[in-house]
């Protein structure tokens, strides 16, 4: 009996073959429930690429308007949270992102898509959520910027070291276009801190129209997304995907403050390293994902980064109601205690009596 071929394992063990144009026509006869064929049509599909490296552009350009090139100088003469924030980011996350690949036994393509998140610098939401639970905003800032520096080198070494307990993925990653969109992201994100340097009011202007901007290519990507490929977007939402999505940045943010306790940084800069390591840079996940892997392969997948920050906003959300409640009840506590201890000191003593 003739054996019967994998699709898959052709895609992944042989990217050369993803330039062959007869791949494509011999692969949508042999689809499996991984491997995507390209539905969507060249017009949507390139407005798509477009628009993820516009808004990445803008989100980069928008991100070093936030960093002033003094506190990056002071943060680098006194590196023990920059260093120790390396440490979670690029040491917490990447190994959460295997050992849940490994534990859920998802499929090769949806591993390397886990791994790419997993590897992902810290973004911009980062900065804001660290403002919210009233972290250290300048430690916050440095960190992005360190992490998407080291990103560069960081990143493609995790995902070969990750990628060789994936025998079909060892050299099935575009490790050259990954490369390449790294360099491309420091770029704007050069040109923002210049912007931020030399013309300073021109900065919180450009941060707000990189959120808007932001949140509306979300809702306008997913919809081109959801209109190409059709009720193919929903193996985005597959069980274990939401899981791991889930279970990602919760372990993100409690290591990330465990480990800047136990290297006894102040709280204010627990919380911030904690934001820092449980929060990725979806933008620049998502375009890796549509722009570095053929689209026959990669499929809705790319849109799970977008999931993934979804899902890592609302637990950091949840994390910083329970902060502020926890504060205003100390505060309350701390008030009335002070109020107490005045009363007593201001009564006046008892009159002896003759």
């Amino acid at each position: 009996m003739a054996a019967t071929m994998d699709p898959t394992a052709d895609l992944l063990s042989d990217p050369e073959s993803w330039l062959s144009e007869s791949f494509w026509l011999n692969s949508t006869a042999a689809n499996t429930s991984d491997v995507y064929t390209p539905l969507m049509s060249p017009v949507i599909n390139k407005t798509i690429n477009i628009s993820l490296i516009v808004v990445l552009t803008i989100a980069m350009v928008s991100m070093g308007c936030t960093m002033e090139v003094s506190k990056i100088k002071h943060h680098m003469m006194k590196p023990k949270g920059v260093a120790i924030a390396a440490l979670a980011q690029y040491g917490v996350m990447p190994l959460t992102a295997f050992c849940l690949a490994k534990a859920f036994q998802l499929s090769e393509i949806r591993a390397v898509v886990v791994l790419i998140c997993g590897c992902c610098p810290g973004g911009s939401l980062s900065n804001i959520l660290a403002l919210a639970i009233r972290g250290d905003m300048n430690l916050s800032i440095v960190m992005t910027c360190c992490s998407t520096v080291l990103a560069l080198g960081m990143m493609p070494l995790l995902l070969y070291a990750y990628c060789q307990g994936f025998p079909e993925l060892r050299d099935s990653v575009p490790y050259v276009e990954i490369i390449i969109s790294l360099v491309m992201i420091l770029i704007p994100c050069g040109v923002g801190i210049l912007i931020n340097y030399y013309r300073p009011q021109y900065s919180k202007t450009i941060t707000k129209a990189g959120i808007i901007i932001l949140m509306i290519a979300v809702v306008v990507i997913a919809s081109l997304t959801s209109i190409g490929v059709g009720g193919s977007i929903l193996n985005v939402l597959a069980p274990p995907l939401m899981v791991v999505g889930a279970l990602m940045p919760l372990i993100g943010y409690t290591f990330g403050y465990v480990i800047s306790a136990l290297f006894r940084l102040k709280r204010s800069e627990c919380r911030t390293v904690a934001m820092e390591t449980g929060c990725q840079n979806i933008q620049l996940c998502s375009t890796i994902l549509k722009v570095a892997f053929p689209q026959a392969l990669i499929g809705p997948l790319f849109l799970f980064p977008i999931v993934y920050g979804c899902i890592q906003l609302m637990e950091a959300g949840v994390l910083i109601v329970l902060f502020r409640c926890h504060q205003w009840f100390t505060r309350k506590e701390r008030e009335t205690y002070q109020k107490t201890e005045t009363g007593e000191k201001t009564e006046d003593p008892p009159k002896e009596t003759p």
